[in-house]
């Protein structure tokens, strides 16, 4: 079940109050297990604060409008350091990071696609994938996309600022 998109506007709304971006409204599961996944982020990153801020008035929205007839949870998140792409501006703003693609059952040519993303152009995301060189994929054809995390260089900057 997906919100409609005058709901999603709103929650939108929120995020943008609270100096946010609303990156995805997702359904998560179904029945009295499902959650209600709100990812936001914001140009230096997400504070508990304003996940909680988002959380408070999203949860006041949804009460009122009542969009959702079934039992639910509410989750408000920033995207992650392994955070997924939604949008064709995403495959830009991160070109030259490390990337993992996992194509569309349908997909015959490659299943999976780890490499650096070089960026996005006529509506296939280019990867440059070692042993495969530049590799085109179909945006259409993604079923997701992420970035890798570099945990080794994360260890390394963390021993530098001790």
């Amino acid at each position: 079940m997906n919100l409609d998109h005058k709901t999603v506007e709103q929650i939108a709304a929120i995020a943008v109050d609270e100096g946010l971006e609303l990156l995805a409204a997702e359904m998560v599961g179904r029945g009295p297990k499902a959650v209600l996944r709100l990812v936001v982020d914001g140009p230096d990153g997400v504070t508990l604060d304003q996940c909680s801020a988002v959380s408070r008035q999203a949860s006041a929205l949804l009460d009122v409008d009542d969009p959702i007839k079934h039992t639910y949870t509410l989750e408000v998140s920033s995207p992650g350091l392994d955070r997924k792409l939604y949008s064709a501006d995403d495959y830009t703003r991160f070109a030259g990071r490390q990337i993992k693609v996992k194509m569309k059952p349908g997909f015959r040519e490659h299943r999976v696609v780890n490499g650096t993303l070089l960026g996005i152009d006529d509506g296939m995301v280019r990867v440059e994938a070692e042993g495969l060189g530049p590799v085109p994929l179909p945006l259409e054809q993604v079923f997701e996309a992420r970035l890798d995390v570099d945990w080794d260089a994360i260890m390394k900057e963390g021993k530098n600022r001790q």
